[in-house]
């Protein structure tokens, strides 16, 4: 009974590890590839003479150097910088206000993005800029800011007519597309195209759809182009060189983010406050004992993480991810499903966030009712072909 019991856990953890086949999957260094903005030739000619805006954070790196540094030692003129989530240097905490501020090293204004009344670029910000570039490091996953922040900042350039140019960069979670599609009356901050939970583009992909199917406020289209990333496919993990934002600090807790984020809709932690940040999941009640964290306060990551202070039961994924070749290409949502089936308290569970997350309020009905996470995946099909078809008129890459 007691080998019958291991076993029943561990299939519920990793449960394609055994039955799933290899696939082509590959985990490179930054290094392989050439992101847009390390191709000045292809945009040098566009911005030359130009008042430059740009859309950057403490990622924006070209071979180690800041992109402002870049830019200006070829003689471009950057005269505005905007910051999305997480600030200009990238050390606010998830869903902190940022203000504006200016950087010390090269004197210029950084416009805030992320504060409590303006995620959109006005026409006072945009006014003596000429061309806008966007250099953002996305991960893939409908919740993360950066798209919202670039979709906005181009409804602004194109409400002004203002050229805007993605320098584009690998997405790590760009080989894969799932998850529920956001619903009309979901839309927010987090969650703004009805694209799933996983998309599978790039940055600059995404921007050619946004564009492309109009929807941007009032069907405005901004005058686009993206600068492709060299030897990249849809078939690789890049490990980033730089954390996006501070609590994916590796390849690992990026890979596991979009499946862990769902969490942060609920009582149970990520890890926030640990030194494992989106690669653990926990709760003091969970009946599990082979991996247990406690939260503490660290400042520019977590000052008052989930459960603070608080001994937490649950699971340590890193090894998941490293099985990434034997993994399905798909969202994880069983950790979830897990986590629901052995906290008591099930109307503590969720809380408003979860479904603003999911971008539906389906999957939170569906865990409630006991539906399989066969079933789940099911409900997805129709709206993932759907998406699949707007989607393919906008790749870039094989």
């Amino acid at each position: 009974m007691k080998i019958f019991r291991l076993v029943f856990v561990f299939l519920i953890f990793f449960p394609f590890q055994i039955f799933a086949q290899d696939n082509d999957l590959q985990l490179i260094e930054y290094d392989s590839i050439t992101p847009g903005v390390a191709r000045f030739e292809l945009y040098k000619d566009k911005i030359k003479g130009k008042k430059v805006g740009v859309l950057i954070n403490k990622s924006s790196l070209v071979k180690g150097e800041p992109i402002i540094d870049f830019l200006r030692d070829r003689k471009i003129n950057v005269v505005k910088i905007f910051s999305p989530e997480h600030g200009f240097d990238g050390d606010k905490d998830a869903g902190s206000h940022v203000v504006n501020s200016t950087d010390h090293n090269s004197g210029l204004k950084i416009i805030s993005l992320y504060s409590s009344k303006h995620k959109k670029p006005t026409k006072n910000d945009l006014k003596g800029i000429d061309i806008m570039l966007v250099d953002l490091q996305d991960v893939g996953a409908r919740f993360y800011t950066y798209i919202s922040t670039m979709s906005l900042t181009m409804e602004a350039c194109a409400e002004n007519g203002i050229p805007v140019i993605v320098l584009d960069r690998p997405n790590p979670n760009g080989f894969y597309v799932d998850g529920p599609v956001l619903k009309k009356g979901f839309e927010s901050f987090v969650g703004m195209h009805h694209v799933p939970v996983v998309y599978g583009m790039t940055i600059g992909e995404y921007a050619q759809m946004v564009n492309g199917e109009k929807w941007l406020k009032n069907g405005v289209q901004c005058n686009l182009e993206v600068i492709p990333v060299k030897d990249y496919t849809h078939n690789l993990i890049v490990k980033l060189k730089t954390a996006p934002s501070p609590n994916l600090p590796d390849w690992r807790s990026v890979y596991l983010y979009p499946s862990l984020c769902f969490f942060e809709g609920t009582v149970v932690s990520v890890g926030r406050g640990t030194e494992y940040p989106f690669q653990v999941f926990g709760h003091p009640d969970l009946p599990f004992s082979d991996f247990s964290f406690k939260p503490v306060s660290i400042p520019g990551k977590a000052a008052n993480p989930k459960l603070k202070g608080v001994v937490c039961n649950g699971k340590y994924l890193a090894p998941y991810a490293e099985n990434y070749k034997n993994n399905p290409k798909s969202l994880n949502i069983s950790w979830l499903l897990t986590a629901y089936k052995y906290l008591h308290e099930k109307n503590k569970f969720f809380n408003a966030y979860f479904d603003k997350l999911a971008g539906t309020d389906e999957l939170r009905k569906q865990i409630v009712s006991g539906m399989s996470e066969k079933e789940i995946r099911d409900s997805w099909k129709e709206d993932l072909k759907k998406f699949k078809k707007i989607r393919e008129k906008y790749l870039i890459y094989p």
